[in-house]
Formats: structure tokens, C-alpha cells, sequence
């Protein structure tokens, strides 16, 4: 029976069984792992409309990786669910006002910085396996510590990555924590015929990580994932007997990314990574300078040397000068990406990572991947841009640095030896850069 002055309102939503358990939770964090097509989305938005109608004046937020992406699968659906108890909706901010004062709004994880300051009652992150890795607890996190929000992390396992940390952590809390699972063997929520057809198209590891919901799997795709699975990850301390050289990804709208390493006794020692986005020459240099460290070489990308009109026409290795000095800089030959990523297969098994300066590094080239052409149902021979981009470039840029540069790659005088087969370190630019040195003498063979 409704009170007296009171209306009743219903909302056109039916939870599927399998996420009854989610909706009547009482823990503050939920950590929520699907296979595809389970209807995640559609629970993700009426467990925010749910807390935004039951908490006056509230602030909620569903952060998708990309805010077009947020828009794109989230916006429609939450105008419509929320449409008995919505006041307005605002198309630019993708904002939602309830009648009760409460505010749900979509971000993207790429554009975190616009959730920085903000006071939230409650956020779903959805496909968290995709967001970078310092997003929670960098910017997310501390908005919900005045009014003792809440979280979901919710997604399809993409490898060992944050994701799976976090679903580790909530499967060992259980007090905190709520954590589900649900792969389509057992959900139902897909016809068995449906899956059978998706088993004999997809291979074995799409299958298991994305209908499976496997963490074991391999992440489709990826450049460096034999690299990675057999990379050594743990303490490395700073020598102060040596210099530590930087290796950067130089970027505006996108990000800058930097790796900080020692070559160690023919090791290549990773002690720090760090990534912004729209920062100045003049920050990025500050970064630099603020380290304890006795620098040898700052490697840059053959692109730095470019004129730029929002430098007044100066280059990014000529602004660079002023802060870190012309002796100090170093211009990387370019030679493909391709034979980039060649390179930092060949040096993988001498690099050693420091686990905590490099975390979201790691996460980076763990992530790598190529892009997937929908038409040819193919892997192109292109990396996949996101986020993983640039610190993936920047360790090109490395490991090109290591095997060129004198001093730094063991015996860099050697000639190379043009082979057959998959053991050939000779690149096309080599092959033009000798013939250019030699003045028509014939490469060694």
C-alpha cells in the first residue's frame, strides 16, 4: 500500500536470475565477471538508477574505457530505464537528473582527470580490464571517500591483469567484498546452440575468455604475450655506479610515456615508468630532473626532431635542450614498428622489471595487442591504439636504443649478419645504412 502524497513509480527493468545476487548485495565493493552477451550493461545501469532514486541528492557515475564507448552502449539505455524517475537529461555532459535531486552522469576512463575533485555515492566500472591501471586508485577511488561510496568493477577477463587482482581480492574479502562469476556453461542465459557455433568460429583461448570467463587464457591478440608470461618482475634497486638512461613516447592529446633503465653487466635493468597526458616539455622535464638519478642518455623518438606551431616553431628535442641539455639527448633511428617490436623481443630475456616503479608499464606491454580487422575476421600486422600504446612505443624506442647506441648495447661495433630465418637481426635500414657507409661494397652475408 502506497503512503498518503506518495506516487507509486515503476521502473520497466526484470533482473535476469543470475544477477539477483548482485542487485540484493550489501557489501560496498562487488566485483562482477561475465561472459559476453550475459546483460551486464543493463544491470550495470539499473543498480545506478536503483541507488540514485533511493539516495537524494546523490552523485553516480558509470565509467566505461572510453567516454564514446560509455556513450555508445550505456546513454540510450539509460534514458530509457530511467525515464519514470528522470526530471532531464543533459546530451553533452551525458548526465541524468532524477526527481529526488540525485545525479547519475557516463564518464570514460581515458578522460579520468574529469572525475578529479568530484564527490561520488557510487561507480560502476565497466569492462575495468581495459581502463589504466592507475585510474582507481590515482583518481576514482579517493571520490569516494567523503560520502563512502560504492564500487562495482565489473568486466570480461582479459589476462592476469588488474582485473584479475581485483576478482582475487574480492573472492578472498567476502566480508567486503562481493565477487561473481559467470561463465556461459552455467549462467544459461545463451542458447546451447549459440555457444556450440561460437566454440567451432572462435579459437580456444577467444572462447575461454570471452564466453568462459578465463583468466588463464591467452589475451587474444597479444604482441608480447609469450614475453611477458616468462618476464622477470621483482625488485631491482638503482646503482649509483651507473647511469640510468630514459627512453620516452612523446605525445599532447595523447599521452607521453617514460621508461627509466640501467644497463647493468649487458642486463637491461627497468626501474620506473611513468605515462601523462597533456603535460609541457617543461613538466616532463621537471619529472626528469626531480629523479635521484645520474643520467646518461635521454632516448627520443625520431619524430621529436618535427617543428611544431605550439612551440613557436622549435622542435620537441630543441625545447628539451633548456631543461636537460644538448649532450644529454638522443634521437632514435626509425626503424618500423615491426622491426621495433623485433627488437624488444630480442632484449626481453636480458630485462629485468622493478614490480612497483613499473606497475602500469608492465600492465601496458602485457596488454599490447593487434587490431582485429572485423571484415577478414584477421589480426592486422598494426598494434591496437589505446592506452597501452605509448608505453609500448616508448619501449621501442629502448630497446632500439640498447642494441645502437655506443656504450649501452654490448659490442655495438659488431657487423651484423644477414640470415634466413626467424634468428635475422638485419633490417632493411640496415641493409641501406651500410650500403650508404660502404660506398657500393656488398653487405656482409
Amino acid at each position: 500500500m502506497v503512503p498518503p502524497g506518495r506516487k507509486l513509480v515503476q521502473i520497466d527493468y526484470a533482473p535476469r536470475r543470475a544477477f539477483v545476487g548482485f542487485h540484493q548485495r550489501k557489501q560496498r565493493f562487488a566485483c562482477v565477471v561475465c561472459h559476453r552477451r550475459a546483460g551486464k550493461t543493463v544491470a550495470a545501469v539499473n543498480n545506478v538508477i536503483k541507488s540514485g532514486i533511493t539516495c537524494k541528492n546523490g552523485l553516480f557515475a558509470y565509467i566505461a574505457p572510453y567516454r564514446s564507448q560509455a556513450k555508445a552502449v550505456a546513454w540510450d539505455m539509460l534514458k530509457e530505464y530511467a525515464k519514470p524517475v528522470m526530471k532531464s537529461s543533459n546530451e553533452t555532459d551525458l548526465s541524468v537528473d532524477l526527481i529526488n535531486g540525485s545525479r547519475i552522469r557516463l564518464y570514460g576512463a581515458d578522460s579520468a582527470d574529469n572525475m578529479r575533485g568530484l564527490g561520488f555515492d557510487g561507480v560502476f566500472m565497466d569492462e575495468y580490464g581495459d581502463f589504466r591501471p592507475s585510474v582507481w586508485g590515482n583518481v576514482i577511488r579517493p571520490t569516494l571517500s567523503d560520502k563512502l561510496g560504492w564500487a562495482v568493477f565489473a568486466g570480461t577477463p582479459k589476462g592476469k591483469n588488474q582485473f584479475w587482482d581485483v576478482y582475487d581480492h574480492a573472492c578472498s574479502n567476502p566480508k567486503d567484498w562481493f565477487s561473481m562469476k559467470l561463465p556461459a556453461s552455467t549462467s544459461k542465459l545463451l542458447q546451447d546452440s549459440e555457444l556450440t557455433a561460437a566454440k567451432q568460429q572462435l579459437s580456444e583461448d577467444q572462447y575461454l575468455q570471452e564466453y568462459e570467463c578465463s583468466f588463464e587464457a591467452a589475451i587474444v591478440g597479444a604482441i608480447y604475450g609469450v614475453e611477458m608470461r616468462d618476464a622477470r618482475i621483482g625488485e631491482v634497486a638503482y646503482d649509483d655506479a651507473l647511469p640510468v638512461h630514459t627512453a620516452w613516447d612523446l605525445g599532447w592529446r595523447d599521452d607521453t610515456a617514460i621508461w627509466w633503465y640501467q644497463v647493468v653487466r649487458g642486463e637491461v635493468h627497468v626501474l620506473e615508468h611513468y605515462a601523462v597526458s597533456g603535460a609541457t616539455i617543461e613538466d616532463l622535464c621537471r619529472v626528469v630532473t626531480g629523479k635521484p638519478y645520474k643520467y646518461g642518455k635521454h632516448h627520443l623518438p625520431h619524430d621529436a626532431r618535427a617543428k611544431t606551431l605550439a612551440a613557436q616553431g622549435k622542435a620537441i628535442i630543441e625545447q628539451m635542450v633548456e631543461f636537460l641539455g644538448f649532450g644529454a639527448l638522443a634521437i632514435v633511428p626509425d626503424i618500423g614498428v615491426q622491426d621495433g617490436i623485433q627488437a624488444v623481443r630480442r632484449m626481453m630475456p636480458r630485462v629485468w622489471f622493478d614490480k612497483q616503479g613499473c606497475g602500469d608499464g608492465i600492465e601496458a606491454l602485457r596488454q599490447y595487442q593487434r587490431e582485429y580487422d572485423e571484415d577478414k575476421k584477421a589480426f592486422r600486422s598494426n598494434p591496437l591504439h589505446n592506452w597501452c600504446s605509448h608505453p609500448a612505443d616508448a619501449f621501442r624506442v629502448m630497446a632500439v636504443a640498447w642494441r645502437r647506441e655506443p656504450g649501452i648495447a654490448p659490442n655495438p661495433e659488431a657487423a651484423k649478419v644477414l640470415l634466413v630465418g626467424p634468428e635475422n637481426m638485419v633490417t632493411l635500414n640496415d641493409m641501406w645504412e651500410d650500403h650508404a657507409s660502404r660506398k657500393g661494397r656488398v653487405l656482409r652475408i
